[in-house]
């Protein structure tokens, strides 16, 4: 590992070590129990790193997050994990990454997660990943950012919640422009599609 930050310290963010854009993995603390979302986990992270992208994710070596980090740095990628200090004593933190921080609090976690990422994916995962991934399109639809979000739908994993999320445009909770924004992707090549014109990281105003 390159660099661990104690952000518990109130140490202001450093000068990121990073070059590469950083693509915003949201997945589980745990592997799921089918091969097949491990597999399709870590064979889009070699495909993002082997594509020049970064990873910035929660900062864990179990489950998919382990796995996804793992795999961008065994092919040439950086790694930047966020991970609140009271998180170490559920989820190890990974010691192979570009850069660690050390955070406060969840909310530290995914603001500074926000701000370095250039697009976000959420991979099949549980409660965290949900949260992350509706919280970030909540911010694409307040206008605080228009950065590519992503549903990886890996063995149908998330129909019912697109179905979810096309019943509350039906019942006219969600505008259908902000249903749209959330991509559906069952295959990598339909991420790497998306991502393939990404600009320098934008500013996330939270």
């Amino acid at each position: 590992m390159n660099s661990v930050v104690k952000m518990t310290d109130n140490l202001k963010h450093p000068s990121p070590k990073t070059t590469q854009p950083l693509i915003a993995l949201y997945c589980g603390s745990r592997s799921g129990n089918k091969p097949v979302y491990q597999e399709k986990a870590v064979a889009l992270a070699r495909r993002l790193a082997e594509n020049g992208f970064g990873l910035v994710y929660g900062g864990a070596s179990i489950g998919l997050m382990g796995q996804v980090a793992d795999a961008v740095v065994d092919h040439g990628g950086e790694t930047v994990g966020v991970i609140p200090e009271f998180m170490l004593d559920y989820e190890i933190a990974h010691h192979r990454l570009t850069e660690l921080h050390i955070v406060h609090s969840m909310h530290e976690r995914k603001a500074l997660m926000a701000e370095r990422a250039s697009a976000f994916v959420a991979l099949p995962g549980g409660l965290g990943t949900f949260e992350e991934i509706l919280e970030i399109a909540t911010w694409g639809q307040l206008n605080q950012h228009q950065k590519p979000m992503m549903l990886y739908n890996v063995n149908g994993f998330y129909d019912a919640l697109i179905a979810q999320l096309d019943h509350a445009v039906t019942e006219g909770f969600l505008p259908p422009q902000h249903r749209a924004k959330l991509i559906i992707c069952n295959h990598a090549d339909e991420i790497l599609t998306a991502l393939h014109n990404l600009d320098a990281p934008q500013h996330v105003a939270i």
